[in-house]
């Protein structure tokens, strides 16, 4: 009797279980069916790979507006991508003013550089490859060491060109700087404190745009304009090494940090030297199209005279009377506005242009002449520009 009452209530506490199962499980699909409930599909913000070569007729990339953090799988995929396009490089230089002095060192200095053609040209910074050296050896990340040779460097630019006798390199892609934003991610490779760190990572991100800062160099005090400010970590050795964004591509090459302060890095805007790198590709060489003269912008003319005020332009401080735009009417205090009806508001920007082109080719530049209003146009023939800085035709 016991039994089968117990045996009554289990299995009318095993129907009553069930029907209510398939009532909640039919209930859910009701729900579901109703489009009451979605999934949130999954967005992953990777990085594209290396393409290789350069494009700067590409499209423009596109901001993330969502990105991981730097410390995850974006880093470690531009890492991965570029890290094989870095290289460093070592300059023997001897430390003396004379050959015939007895007390003349050699001395070593180590810096970094970015693989931009698979054919072996490499982008760096020219106090780490230009000026007079006696050697420079260039260090591939496969282990190889190679000799190569400065092809073309300007010291105001800090920019230089080594060519090393090799095909096949892995080139890193070059982005667009003027695409930026402040705070998006920002990547440094180099080789900090020497080869021993060679291809250390930092991230970090863009900390401002169109920095201008003054240093001192052997020619006396200049200022470079149109720096990329960043947080990522650099030290002595990631000169001439790449600032990545969050593809992958290069937007600058690391020059200069504050050494009085911790988080502040400069990087020079990769745009300038994207004509110059095509001429290499195209020509197999690149001669210096000279217009003779240098302008700063609105952001550097409160530094030398507070009363000056420049909306638009450039403002010329300096005109090599033996250069074409001297010769065609371009004197000191001028401003020039444009250059073949394409706006120009810092000196990157004219110089950046006038390297697409080549010696010989007339350019139509728009001034304004000190003390007057009204602009004019003028057209110049560029010259070509030697090592020594004469001009030659």
């Amino acid at each position: 009797m016991l039994r089968e009452r117990s045996r009554g209530y289990l299995f009318s506490t095993f129907l009553t279980s069930l029907i209510t199962s398939v009532t909640v499980g039919a209930v859910i699909l009701i729900v579901i069916a109703s489009g009451l409930v979605t999934r949130n599909a999954p967005n992953p913000q990777t990085p594209q790979g290396n393409t290789g070569g350069i494009s700067p007729n590409a499209p423009l990339p596109q901001q993330i507006a969502a990105e991981a953090p730097a410390d995850g799988p974006v880093a470690a995929a531009v890492a991965k991508s570029a890290s094989p396009g870095v290289v460093g490089i070592s300059v023997l230089r001897v430390d003396s003013n004379s050959i015939l002095d007895r007390n003349t060192a050699q001395k070593w200095g180590v810096g970094s550089g970015v693989i931009v053609t698979e054919n072996g040209y490499i982008l760096t910074n020219h106090h780490v490859a230009g000026g007079k050296s006696k050697r420079i050896v260039v260090s591939l990340e496969d282990g190889r060491n190679v000799d190569g040779v400065t092809q073309w460097s300007d010291p105001v630019l800090d920019l230089a060109v080594v060519k090393v006798n090799l095909t096949g390199l892995t080139a890193i892609p070059l982005g667009d700087a003027k695409a930026l934003q402040v705070g998006e991610t920002a990547i440094a490779i180099g080789n900090p404190l020497g080869l021993q760190f060679q291809r250390t990572v930092t991230s970090g991100i863009v900390s401002a745009l169109n920095r201008t800062i003054k240093i001192d160099t052997d020619q006396g005090s200049n200022y470079m304009e149109d720096l990329i400010q960043t947080d990522a970590s650099i030290n002595p050795g990631n000169s001439g090494g790449p600032l990545l964004n969050s593809r992958g591509q290069v937007v600058g090459i690391n020059t200069i940090k504050v050494s009085s302060a911790e988080g502040i890095g400069f990087a020079i805007p990769i745009n300038v030297a994207v004509p110059i790198i095509k001429q290499y590709m195209n020509n197999g060489d690149f001669t210096e199209p000279y217009l003779g003269v240098f302008a700063y912008d609105k952001e550097v003319i409160p530094y030398l005279d507070g009363n000056l005020k420049l909306d638009k332009g450039i403002y010329v401080v300096n005109v090599d009377e033996k250069g074409p735009a001297y010769k065609n009417g371009i004197k000191l205090g001028c401003i020039i506005t444009q250059v073949d009806g394409k706006d120009v508001n810092t000196m990157m920007d004219l110089r950046t242009y006038i390297y697409s082109k080549r010696p010989g080719d007339t350019i139509n530049v728009t001034r304004i002449q000190k003390g007057k209003v009204a602009p004019e146009v003028i057209g110049i023939r560029l010259s070509a520009k030697e090592k020594d800085g004469l001009i030659t035709r």
